[in-house]
């Protein structure tokens, strides 16, 4: 039973998904379905949070739209997902970042990994 749980794992596991880390910008292409037509939307945040559970890795991202903070949490490996890219590289010394949360303005920045 073990072994077709991985068979099954692995095959939707095999889209390539590039290396990122909680700190880092990064812009995810999310399939949205409009009536009948479909579209590419960019949403584009900060990495706060990453879960490697194979098939059911996670990872959350935010934002501030408007002056307010949003988070979206993504499936890595859900087929809603077109692409993810990395726009920069942020140097943390944590796993999760939901201090951001607390912080506003020029405190909630994070500096860029050199």
């Amino acid at each position: 039973m073990n072994k077709i749980i991985q068979e099954l794992n692995g095959e939707r596991t095999a889209r390539k998904i590039p290396d990122f880390n909680p700190g880092d910008t990064v812009v995810v292409q999310v399939k949205v379905v409009e009536g009948d037509r479909e579209r590419v939307q960019a949403y584009e945040g900060v990495v706060i949070a990453k879960k490697n559970r194979g098939l059911n890795s996670s990872f959350t991202v935010r934002k501030i739209s408007h002056g307010e903070g949003v988070e979206r949490v993504f499936q890595t490996f859900s087929p809603s997902i077109s692409e993810v890219s990395v726009k920069r590289r942020g140097a943390v010394r944590r796993a999760k970042l939901y201090y951001l949360r607390d912080l506003s303005g020029k405190a909630a920045r994070i500096d860029e990994k050199i």
